[in-house]
């Protein structure tokens, strides 16, 4: 029996690639951004379903890469977060497709080519400040990149670091970005695919969106702006187990710390999950809940390594049911925002930091057929 586990609904997943899809238009392509084990929902189930329905998978690094190869079934997979001069052969071998931020990257990657031109996106910082050629730079940088006879800058991109946040400012960014892919088509880059909106900036501004989309949270169902998660489909729910009920008198301390003293006498639930399965420490003394018997239950004390207390004063609670931490149960719901925000970070935060204890299993749109994978 499985202590903590989330199931993942890879009908959702498909129906918001569809969805995203559809607000992209013809001229789009999609690029599933499945790094960071598909941000918690399992890398290789994600890939497996969604193969052959999108353009291109984005990872993270070359070790995701690997990972999800088998399952890709020949969709390119392309490396947003810059590459290792150790790995740039391994990277040449497979096939993968780099980011590059310099000349210098780019021609490290012909050094390894085997007579075929290694495939490569000119990465162009337009604000985000982390990755790429400066933007004043760019022209020159791929002009120079263009003359190597062993690498073909097959995409163009750029990263938004506001487009959740300050619309005024993406807008602005997109415009200088796409003037500047004016420029690069002219020195040659013709037929270099250009990407820039990540899950924001394409909710948010699809008719600029270039030629490549790179979808991430909306993949999962999850809308960085609310607005519009009604269009969206969540595809995660995350389960834990009540491991033991037991009746507290008044004034019993709870967890480390003594910081929850029972005020009066108490049923409380101890249940399988703590911060070493991702279940953020910083919820506790928030006034997170969990789910069980359909009843929204406080989160008492402090989040430990391996267990969370709740208080099931009231309801019908044993060992061995099930407890939601993430998702619905009767009529009753969590959102993984309503964790993120108790806790004091990100959605993004709250999915990827699922660890490894957590199994995955996989529906396709059918609660009662559930398929196990390996633990993430």
């Amino acid at each position: 029996m499985l202590r903590s586990w989330v199931e993942v609904d890879l009908a959702a997943i498909r129906s918001n690639a569809a969805t995203l899809a559809a607000i992209a238009g013809p001229s789009v392509k999609i690029m599933a951004v499945v790094k960071a084990n598909a941000y918690g929902h399992g890398a290789a189930g994600v890939v497996d379903t969604l193969a052959g329905k999108v353009a291109m998978f984005g990872v993270a690094n070359l070790a995701e890469a690997e990972e999800i190869f088998p399952h890709a079934r020949g969709t390119p997979i392309c490396l947003l977060s810059g590459t290792l001069p150790a790995e740039h052969a391994a990277i040449v071998e497979r096939g993968f497709i780099p980011v590059v931020s310099s000349f210098e990257e780019a021609a490290q990657y012909a050094a390894y080519s085997a007579g075929t031109r290694v495939k490569v996106h000119l990465s162009v910082d337009t604000g985000m400040g982390r990755l790429g050629v400066w933007q004043d730079d760019a022209i020159t940088v791929a002009r120079k990149i263009t003359v190597l006879p062993r690498v073909q800058i097959t995409g163009i991109g750029s990263h938004l670091p506001v487009a959740d946040e300050d619309a005024v400012f993406t807008r602005a960014q997109l415009t200088r970005f796409h003037v500047l892919v004016v420029q690069l088509r002219d020195i040659g880059l013709r037929d270099a695919l250009v990407h820039i909106e990540n899950s924001a900036a394409l909710l948010a501004f699809p008719k600029v969106a270039g030629t490549l989309a790179r979808p991430g949270l909306a993949l999962y169902g999850e809308s960085p702006l609310p607005e519009f998660q009604p269009r969206l489909t969540r595809a995660l729910t995350w389960k834990t187990r009540v491991l033991l009920v037991r009746d507290f008198e008044q004034g019993r301390g709870v967890s480390y710390g003594r910081d929850f003293i029972t005020p009066a006498p108490m049923r409380i639930a101890t249940l399988a999950v703590g911060y070493a399965d991702g279940y953020p420490r910083h919820l506790s003394g928030k006034n997170a809940v969990v789910l069980i018997g359909g009843k929204r239950c406080a989160i008492l004390g402090r989040v430990t390594m391996d267990q969370i207390m709740a208080d099931v004063t009231g309801v019908t609670a044993a060992p061995g049911d099930e407890a939601v931490l993430i998702g619905t149960q009767g009529t009753e719901a969590i959102t993984v925002r309503e964790l993120a925000t108790l806790a004091g970070t990100i959605v993004w935060d709250i999915f990827t930091g699922i660890g490894p204890r957590v199994a995955r299993l996989y529906r396709d749109g059918d609660a009662s057929a559930f398929k196990k994978s390996d633990p993430a």
